[in-house]
């Protein structure tokens, strides 16, 4: 070999040897990906230490102070009448909920880069038999390999569509609802915030809840970021589930529709759900303090743009983001707009469309990678209601280019082309 090396001729064939497999090594999936993952991780952290995000805080324009509404009191609302389904055979005597329950899934996944969506229904999907991975579900569920968001309606649409499975989604969980579900054997999917090594700052997540013990206060889960069967207190699970509404996912087989009904009971009814989120929302802005609240406000706000209370919805976001930007710079949760859209949805029915712009802007101008699609498509239809064609479509265009397909800025391009408002 030493003879060898010292020919040039040997030494030529050596290095373009070593180049080749160099290449060759890099080209493998798994090598890619890694790299990939420690590369957007660098320009992350460079970018995110000349422009620190936590201090792009956006501040509503001041408003007059509102005349009080009706609907914007602590008095509950009648829900809607749900559309009339079979009911289940009411049970006498309801079987207590045992002390302790667990339904481990037959797999932990860990996740890809912001892969936590795909790689938890995976694992939920697998309590059930389904045969695939988070890789199969990825492109479903994120056509951008790059998207930061996976909203809970695209994963029961994904469900509904494209697997054997039910699905649905729902807010206004609480502990006690979480624990009557896995003691009837099944898991369950929650959104909620935390805080991850390595990381700066505040993000959402997706963890599979599949077993509780009582005696211990904790839950069971299969986290797709810090690993398989981790505990987490009662407590702990309650505040960090606060900052997604108490969001929660049940994905089950066509067979046991009935009984997930029975056990959702009022909840059957999404609009029943956003009521008492709105009510619980209520009560915690006037109990809680510090990040806590401002997570309160905002769910007081996205449940009522769910229920089409715009004007209320725009004020409670008003106290939200007030009270964010009144936080240390260290506990703002600067990510929160990359899972949210509810405040760019009530700014625009009140016409607050300068606020839009803002929001968006300074939403995306926080983003070491600017993929919110959401974010670009409220902002161009701001710019449609305010005039601006040409920017309106540029924003729509770079809404696609975030996600590819994405329905609401098809549909605003096709109306801005047919000369409608979008």
């Amino acid at each position: 070999m030493s003879l060898f090396l010292r020919n040039p001729r040997g030494r030529a064939w050596w290095m373009a040897g070593l180049i080749t497999a160099t290449l060759v090594l890099l080209l493998l999936p798994p090598v890619r990906t890694r790299l990939a993952w420690y590369a957007t991780v660098l320009r992350s952290r460079v970018y995110y230490a000349l422009r620190p995000p936590q201090e792009a805080v956006f501040v509503p324009t001041p408003q007059p102070t509102p005349t009080p509404h009706p609907q914007a009191t602590a008095t509950p609302q009648p829900a809607p009448t749900a559309t009339p389904r079979p009911s289940p055979t009411p049970v006498a005597t309801p079987t207590p909920r045992p002390e302790a329950a667990s339904w481990p899934p037959p797999k932990h996944e860990y996740q890809r880069w912001n892969n936590c969506a795909p790689a938890t229904l995976s694992m939920a999907l697998a309590v059930w038999g389904w045969q695939g991975n988070q890789q199969d579900l990825a492109p479903l569920l994120k056509p951008n390999p790059r998207d930061k968001n996976v909203f809970p309606h695209e994963i029961v649409d994904a469900v509904l569509h494209h697997t054997a499975y039910m699905a649905l989604a729902r807010p206004a969980g609480s502990l006690d609802l979480l624990r009557d579900f896995i003691a009837a054997g099944l898991p369950v999917m929650v959104e909620k915030g935390f805080e991850p090594d390595n990381v700066d700052g505040w993000m959402g997540h997706y963890v599979l809840v599949w077993g509780y013990d009582d005696a211990r206060q904790v839950f069971f889960t299969h986290d797709s970021y810090r690993g398989p069967e981790k505990a987490v207190p009662y407590a702990q699970m309650e505040a960090e589930w606060r900052a997604f509404n108490f969001t929660y996912i049940l994905v089950y087989p066509p067979a046991r529709d009935g009984e997930v009904r029975t056990l959702l009971g009022q909840f059957q009814d999404p609009l029943a759900a956003w009521h008492a989120a709105a009510r619980r929302a209520e009560t915690e802005t006037q109990t809680l303090t510090g990040r806590d609240a401002v997570f309160a406000w905002f769910n007081l706000g996205e449940s009522h743009v769910a229920l089409g209370h715009y004007a209320q919805a725009a004020q409670a976001f008003d106290q939200a983001f007030t009270r964010l930007a009144a936080l240390p710079p260290e506990q703002r949760p600067w990510r929160w707009m990359w899972y949210h859209e509810g405040p760019y949805r009530a700014y625009y029915e009140v016409g607050r469309y300068d606020d839009v712009l803002r929001l968006a802007t300074t939403t995306l101008q926080a983003m070491s990678e600017p993929v919110l699609e959401e974010a670009f498509y409220w902002r161009g239809r701001a710019y449609a209601a305010l005039g601006d064609a040409n920017a309106a479509r540029a924003d729509f265009q770079r809404a696609l280019r975030a996600h590819p397909g994405y329905p609401p800025a098809q549909d605003a391009l096709q109306a801005l082309q047919q000369g409608a408002s979008p």
